[in-house]
């Protein structure tokens, strides 16, 4: 069987900043001994993840010895490169991506992901004048839905991007993830909870769920100023008569916001996160 992770031609390795897409990176390296000619490991930030992803990025690309191209949306629908001191942290790349498009991206329509994520990456790329690539996403196999999507559409739309998903080819579960990071000298500073890291990806995205952000509001209230400015932004704009909330059926951020001051079992405790391709 080849192995999955061996590269023979340009490829962009997707690092979202979480542990799964990490083990990837180190199963890359330690199959092509070392980072191979013709791959880029990119990094796409939105601004709202959580300072310890940041960190972590960094400290993987320290510990390992690897470069890594951190990218950001611009207005406009244009890229820039930053690096760990430069990077955005008060969700400015997020924040441009919705006054371009004038709306709030929801569960129904999560253009946040497609622009802030996978298009960052391929327009780095297209400025670097590669045409054709693979592109290797952390996905396992324990992620069954999220992994045949993949396999179902390679390109994801995208001209000249082929969409690998080598963790889930080599069998590779969350529990083979969190062993391999037990046993290292460095970790994401994060917690797990029942295999998932409740922090990951932007911190309150509308794709957790209810119990989920509330909990990590009453964590720490600051963390719904960004997303509650940006509902009330869209909200008290004469033109906007639609798509001024992150979620239609649930209580804005400010309502939460009020609920975790004063509430202790709105929602369901048990209740899963939507899938989304930001990755772990």
């Amino acid at each position: 069987m080849r192995d999955p992770f061996k590269i023979d031609g340009p490829t962009c390795i997707s690092f979202s900043g979480g542990r799964t897409s990490a083990y990837m990176l180190w199963r890359v390296l330690q199959s092509n001994g070392g980072l191979p000619a013709g791959a880029v490991v990119c990094f796409a930030n939105t601004g709202k993840e959580d300072p310890a992803t940041l960190a972590f990025v960094q400290e993987c690309s320290e510990q390992w010895s690897v470069p890594m191209v951190w990218v950001e949306y611009v207005s406009g629908r244009n890229v820039r490169t930053v690096d760990f001191d430069t990077a955005s942290r008060m969700g400015e790349p997020f924040e441009a991506l919705i006054r371009d498009k004038q709306y709030l991206p929801n569960p129904a329509t999560r253009f946040c992901t497609t622009e802030l994520k996978i298009l960052s990456a391929v327009r780095y790329l297209r400025t670097q004048e590669w045409e054709e690539w693979d592109n290797l996403i952390g996905m396992r196999a324990d992620e069954p839905a999220r992994v045949a999507k993949v396999r179902a559409s390679p390109s994801g739309g995208t001209r000249g991007v082929d969409r690998r998903v080598p963790l889930a080819d080599a069998g590779i579960s969350v529990q083979d993830v969190l062993s391999f990071w037990r046993q290292q000298p460095f970790d994401l500073a994060l917690p797990v909870v029942n295999g998932k890291t409740m922090h990951g990806n932007c911190d309150l995205c509308f794709l957790k769920p209810p119990a989920q952000r509330l909990s990590l509001i009453r964590e720490r209230p600051s963390r719904a100023v960004w997303w509650i400015a940006q509902e009330a932004s869209l909200q008290s704009s004469a033109r906007i008569t639609d798509g001024a909330r992150f979620t239609k059926d649930g209580p804005s951020y400010a309502q939460m916001l009020a609920y975790a001051d004063s509430q202790e079992d709105m929602f369901d405790a048990d209740e899963e996160a939507l899938a989304c391709f930001c990755g772990d």
